[in-house]
Parts: C-alpha cells; sequence; structure tokens
C-alpha cells in the first residue's frame, strides 16, 4: 500500500521501532549520514546502517546486506532507502524476503518498477519523503519553522 496521506506515514512511524538504513554513510556531509545520526538521536528508533563498504558509523555497526541484518536481527520494520533509482529493485526484493514491513524511498529515490514490486507484495510503501522530515515534523521539531504538518490538532503529538 502506498502511504500517501500524512495521516499513513504517521501511523507507520508511530508503529515502528527499527529501521534498516540502505546506503548509509559514515561521512558527515552526505544527507544518508544527517538522516541516521538525527533518527538514531532525536527518536526512539533502533537505526542500523547496511552499507558493504563500511563496518560501523558513530559505533553502531552496519551490516553487508538487509538479509545479513535480518538473519542478525529479524525483519526491520521500516527499509529506509538512500540508492539511486536505477539500483532499487534488488533492494525490494531483499525487503520483501527479509520479511520488511515497509520501505521508504528517500527524495529522488522514483524507480516505478520498485515501487509497484513492494506494493504487489504487501509492503507499505513511501515514496520521494524523507523519514527524518517526516519524524521531525510529526514530533512537533518543525513546528517553529511555520511548517504546515498537515495535521489538525491542538496538542503537539509525540512520536517518542
Amino acid at each position: 500500500m502506498i502511504l500517501d496521506t500524512v495521516s499513513a506515514r504517521r501511523d507507520l512511524l508511530e508503529g515502528s521501532t527499527t529501521v534498516a538504513m540502505i546506503g548509509a554513510s559514515s561521512n558527515p556531509l552526505r544527507p544518508s549520514y544527517t538522516v541516521f545520526s538525527y533518527l538514531r538521536t532525536q527518536s526512539r528508533y533502533e537505526v542500523t546502517p547496511i552499507n558493504p563498504t563500511i563496518t560501523e558509523i558513530d559505533g553502531v555497526p552496519a551490516f553487508p546486506s538487509l538479509t545479513a541484518y535480518a538473519q542478525a536481527h529479524g525483519a526491520p520494520d521500516i527499509v529506509d532507502v538512500f540508492r539511486k533509482p536505477s539500483e532499487v529493485v534488488p533492494i525490494v526484493q531483499e525487503a520483501i524476503a527479509a520479511g520488511a514491513k515497509a520501505i521508504w524511498f528517500q527524495y529522488g529515490v522514483i524507480n516505478e518498477d520498485a515501487i509497484r514490486l513492494a506494493d504487489e507484495a504487501g509492503l507499505l510503501v513511501v515514496v520521494d519523503r524523507c523519514i527524518k522530515v517526516e519524524y521531525a515534523r510529526l514530533s512537533g521539531g518543525l513546528s517553529t519553522s511555520g511548517l504546515n504538518s498537515g495535521l489538525i490538532s491542538s496538542r503537539r503529538r509525540s512520536l517518542s
């Protein structure tokens, strides 16, 4: 199911505890490092880097593949993808095999075949959104910027 509403993405974030981040980087100048670091320090999620070229990020052990992660920890709730669109079909196949609940394609990671494959397999699918931005705006982290969270409420909700 494609999660194209704010409330659907909020439900996914509230119901999840583990995030396997495909393409997480140890380079602080890369967006995948910034998102990893933010989620690890500012959210309640257990975030694990998946990258065959590194062994750890900020002391958190990295796994070379989603399959290796799933063998050690079980299926992740969310597979967050920082890869080129042309590279994501095999990632979706691996997420399905690993038993992931959801796949989250970061900004610009749009591959119609991968989206369709994930949707048809029953994964919850978020496309062209940043998990860090969505988490921050739904937990009140962007409220001081005047950004519209897309939710109407008299109270600030906490995802923590």
